[in-house]
């Protein structure tokens, strides 16, 4: 068994480098697009077998798709406290070539005996390197997962019936008496086909496809989609693979990109015509990750681009400057188009004026939505049992101090064709009942935030605020009630509840108000948005929208301001 070097404070010279360092990413060529590094960290939340006491292994996974040399990942991993301590650390350098790498990081859970039962932290800090080059890395991936350690108290919740869900699971319900009068559709907003970079066989999938060459495209994933219980899916294809190449190519004639993303829009209404009960969505991501940042776009009817063919011919049908996003949210705005942040790092993204994660009040209208968890792009497992995920909520909650008005989704960037089959995550829409899943009613959700992500399928979770659905801004005066409404058509239960809060436009940190599923206080002068987060005892994790209160001194309150 290897033996990795374990340090209780402190960090060695080469790993504080990588850690530190912010060089700038190279250029981007043809290959870059889905040429980055990847890590991702798998924490069961509980010891497998607690009779034997609180041992367990943790899974680093390290891939490398297109890596033009061999790679050396540094990484670290740290069991942080309750109180934010570290109390345990391990560090280490991986070999990484041409394809993923796995390390497994047993612990044998005998510090337990010295740690306070709790919910605490699992960290993960990899940063990749050429092997032949000594420089650190500059791009550090960093995310964490919670685990619990010894016997936890339950949360006591308010009674809440799972409200009604598309023909996932209660079709034709009746709400319960005195319910939230919406129906929950169950969506993955993000995946690929051949009209870009996705679309591969299983048993060819490796990574990304060369664009347009893959089997199949989105007329197959939505049948697939559908036949596998999903409401609604996104094919979110990449807006400059349109001319067949990640790079331009020169002889491209102008009309064949847009014929394709028409034909895509087409495809898309035929089938939501021959199936009313589902949802099909034709959208694009846009922008590109070296030096800038993916951004769905849900509901555009034109392609988006910056190529233009040998002859300076635009290759789409709106011209948008490369990773200009304050332009971007600015064309958006105008012509209500609704978009969700995909993957977001905590810095180097979405630049505006040179400020990552950059706020300006046509970002804000037009997007809706961050992804706080997603699945491996590349996997190919199509039994729900993907244990590559990465965790955005630190860059999200970013987002949300920057002044954005987002709520949290989780998809699965499909590339290979299992379209919402690698995991349980979903995103969780909420329509009016009696009103039909349309793409009318499903942008007019998004817009007011009426949205929720979760890793169980089968699970709920929907704030309200003094009675006021999350997604809501609107000004208060004296106490708050935020009550987390959590339901689970599987009895699944329910391990810790915390409720987070967070100042619009301050751009500081996000932090934990309560541990309690219905909270009354009165809230600080000023603006603050809250958002409840919901862990099951089996360690899937829940996100409700953000409500966004402005708490005023006397008066009462007054309607929204939505």
């Amino acid at each position: 068994m290897k033996t990795y070097l374990s340090t209780p404070s402190g960090l060695a010279p080469l790993l504080l480098l990588l850690l530190l360092c912010c060089c700038a990413p190279g250029a981007f060529a043809a290959v870059d697009e889905h040429s980055e590094f990847e890590a991702t960290l798998h924490a069961p939340y509980r010891a497998p077998d607690l009779a034997k006491g609180e041992a367990r292994t943790f899974t680093l996974a390290f891939d490398y798709p297109n890596a033009r040399q061999a790679q050396v990942v540094e990484w670290q991993l740290e069991l942080i406290s309750p109180r934010g301590v570290v109390v345990r650390r391990w560090q280490d350098s991986t070999p990484l070539a041409d394809k993923p790498v796995s390390v497994a990081v047993p612990w044998s859970g005998l510090d337990a005996g010295r740690l306070a039962a709790g919910m605490y932290g699992v960290r993960l800090r990899a940063g990749s390197r050429d092997a032949a080059s000594s420089a650190p890395s500059a791009d550090v991936h960093e995310q964490v997962w919670q685990i619990e350690i010894g016997p936890a108290q339950a949360p006591v919740l308010p009674r809440f019936a799972p409200l009604p869900m598309g023909r996932t699971g209660q079709a034709g319900a009746a709400p319960a008496t005195a319910a939230l009068p919406f129906t929950v559709y169950l969506g993955n907003l993000h995946s690929q086909t051949n009209h870009s970079d996705g679309g591969a066989e299983l048993s060819d999938c490796k990574g990304a496809q060369e664009p347009l060459t893959a089997k199949y495209g989105p007329d197959a994933a939505f049948t697939y989609a559908r036949a596998h219980g999903l409401d609604i899916l996104v094919a979110s294809e990449h807006n400059h693979m349109y001319d067949g190449s990640d790079s331009t190519r020169p002889d491209t004639d102008p009309a064949v990109p847009k014929a394709l993303f028409r034909q895509g829009l087409d495809m898309a209404g035929a089938f939501n015509a021959a199936h009313p009960d589902f949802l099909a969505v034709y959208g694009m991501e846009w922008g590109v990750i070296n030096k800038g940042g993916h951004v769905n776009i849900f509901n555009s009817e034109q392609l988006l681009g910056w190529e233009t063919n040998g002859k300076g011919e635009l290759l789409a049908d709106v011209a948008t400057p490369r990773s200009d996003y304050a332009a971007l949210y600015t064309l958006m705005r105008e012509r209500g188009w609704v978009g969700q942040f995909n993957h977001p790092a905590t810095s180097g993204q979405f630049s505006v004026n040179g400020v990552a994660l950059g706020y300006t009040l046509d970002g804000d209208e037009a997007m809706a939505l961050c992804e706080v968890v997603n699945s491996t792009a590349f996997s190919v497992n199509d039994r729900e049992g993907e244990t590559r995920r990465s965790n955005y909520e630190a860059a999200c909650n970013k987002i949300l101090e920057a002044g954005f008005h987002v709520a949290f989704s989780t998809n699965q960037d499909n590339h290979c064709a299992n379209w919402g089959t690698a995991y349980t995550n979903r995103t969780g829409v909420l329509i009016p009942n009696g009103s039909a899943l349309s793409q009318a009613s499903f942008v007019e959700a998004l817009k007011a935030r009426r949205v929720f992500a979760t890793m169980d399928k089968g699970s709920q979770l929907i704030l309200t605020a003094n009675g006021r659905m999350m997604g809501e801004r609107f000004t208060n005066s004296g106490p708050l009630t935020l009550t987390a409404n959590f339901a689970s058509t599987s009895g699944k239960q329910v391990a810790t509840v915390a409720i987070m809060e967070g100042v619009p436009g301050r751009g500081g940190m996000v932090t934990q108000m309560a541990s309690e599923a219905n909270v009354t206080f009165t809230p600080s002068i000023g603006a603050h948005f809250y958002y409840a987060k919901v862990t099951q005892a089996d360690g899937n994790i829940l996100w409700s929208a953000p409500v966004w209160v402005t708490q005023e001194a006397g008066g009462r309150v007054v309607g929204s301001t939505r």
